[in-house]
């Protein structure tokens, strides 16, 4: 998530302070995303010593107000119309956990599995509920907040599908292990469906 050019496009919108920014953030991605208010102010100095807002004082009540400047807004325009890059994909933690655990003896990865997808199901849950709630007595200041629900649906169906996908795949290697030579790979079967000798997964299971 790029904090900097959020508070970026806020500023475009008017004058604030560290708080309001804040606020503004947190009230238009539904605190999907709370921003941690240090985080903000030190990314308000990043942001002044880069030229791209300025320090307009105090307001009077204890407040820095700041606005942003011209290359500010020519940085804000060229985030909006760049598409987020997939070179990078963030950290999955999910995948992350799975990937260590089919390649681990002794993690029971179907149960990992089952226990990430309660969860999930739950959230989708929760999500389509919100959604559902808002739309009902929808106003023009939720849009925003129903664009990120939207989001957040979508990507935790992809989530329980990738999780039936892996679960499917488990169940695969099992059996292709059961059917080993004189069956001792069945023998060596650990919890997770990986023996001990067997290596990760490779590109031809994988697909």
């Amino acid at each position: 998530m790029s904090i900097r050019h959020s508070l970026l496009a806020l500023l475009q919108d008017q004058p604030r302070y560290g708080y309001q920014l804040r606020v503004e953030f947190e009230n238009r991605t539904g605190a999907t995303w709370p921003l941690n208010i240090g985080q903000v102010y030190t990314t308000l100095d990043r942001l002044e010593r880069d030229g791209l807002v300025s320090n307009d004082g105090g307001d009077g009540e204890g407040h820095v107000v700041y606005s942003i400047t011209a290359a500010g807004k020519a940085e804000v325009q060229g985030w909006f119309a760049a598409p987020v890059e997939r070179a990078n994909p963030p950290r999955n933690e999910l995948a992350i956990k799975l990937a260590l655990a089919v390649t681990l003896p002794g993690v029971d990865v179907q149960a990992v599995i089952q226990a990430q997808r309660a969860a999930s199901i739950r959230a989708l849950q929760d999500y389509t509920k919100s959604r559902r709630d808002t739309a009902a007595t929808q106003r023009a200041a939720d849009t925003a907040w129903l664009l990120v629900l939207d989001s957040l649906i979508f990507q935790t169906e992809a989530e329980v599908r990738w999780l039936d996908l892996c679960e499917a795949r488990m169940v695969q290697q099992a059996q292709a292990a059961g059917q080993g030579a004189n069956g001792q790979a069945s023998a060596r079967n650990l919890s997770n469906g990986v023996t001990t000798e067997a290596a990760p997964l490779s590109a031809e299971t994988r697909r």
